[in-house]
């Protein structure tokens, strides 16, 4: 089956599984508009693995499986969005460190909610991270962008990885640059990246809040010290 053929063959059956009242709990969830077919997670998940198997059994190269995901992110339907992320998170034996590049441009041009952000990030970009981790010190650059989404990936592109104890000095940098930012997906963004920090690292991300807490939104103090014990919880809630 050729890449072409194989997008066509996905948006027919993501087309055919559209589900309205799906769709209808998918718009509430988002402030923003969304363009979706309107299905559960785990269906679209389930066509995805059919075809990524199917790309596998036809030999279609890397360069093919990206031209696919392309194609699927360009529709800026939520659910070819999910396809492609899996799309590119089963070539992770293959990235090299010029994929960087391609997953910044998906970021740049195409996502455009929190979803497609998180999805993207934590593990596609997260994966290529574990494996060039001097690719990393790049997110300094996209927490400095002036778009929303380019400065939460910033954040959770380190999620996976900062629950496995790396990065820290670099969560910690980042989530100075975000620290005070006005926008409520960023703080919830770099609260998310500090909470899975404190997995391994409790006591340095307790610390680092309480150091912050003063000029930190509560939004991502919240986020940051969720999985925290009872008593770190209050000291860190206390004016």
């Amino acid at each position: 089956m050729t890449s072409q053929n194989m997008v066509a063959n996905i948006r027919a059956e993501l087309a055919a599984n559209a589900d309205p009242q799906a769709k209808a709990s998918l718009d509430r969830v988002f402030k923003e508009n969304v363009i979706s077919h309107g299905m559960k997670t785990a269906v679209a998940n389930q066509i995805a693995k059919r075809y990524i198997a199917q790309a596998k059994k036809d030999g279609l190269s890397k360069s093919e499986i990206y031209a696919i995901c392309n194609e699927l992110w360009a529709s800026g339907y939520q659910e070819e969005a999910m396809v492609a992320c899996l799309f590119s998170e089963s070539q992770r034996k293959a990235y090299a460190s010029e994929d960087l590049l391609v997953f910044e441009g998906w970021l740049n041009d195409y996502v455009d909610n929190w979803a497609k952000c998180d999805t993207l990030c934590n593990h596609t970009v997260g994966d290529l991270l574990m494996v060039y981790p001097e690719l990393a010190e790049h997110l300094l650059v996209w927490a400095t962008s002036e778009n929303r989404w380019v400065k939460r990936a910033a954040a959770v592109s380190l999620i996976v990885p900062a629950r496995k104890g790396y990065f820290l000095p670099l969560v910690f940098q980042i989530a100075d640059i975000l620290l005070v930012d006005p926008d409520d997906l960023v703080q919830k963004g770099y609260g998310w990246m500090l909470k899975a920090a404190a997995e391994a690292h409790q006591q340095e991300v307790f610390d680092y809040v309480m150091s912050n807490k003063a000029c930190m939104p509560r939004t991502a103090l919240r986020y940051a010290i969720e999985k925290m014990p009872a008593e770190l919880k209050a000291a860190a809630m206390a004016r």
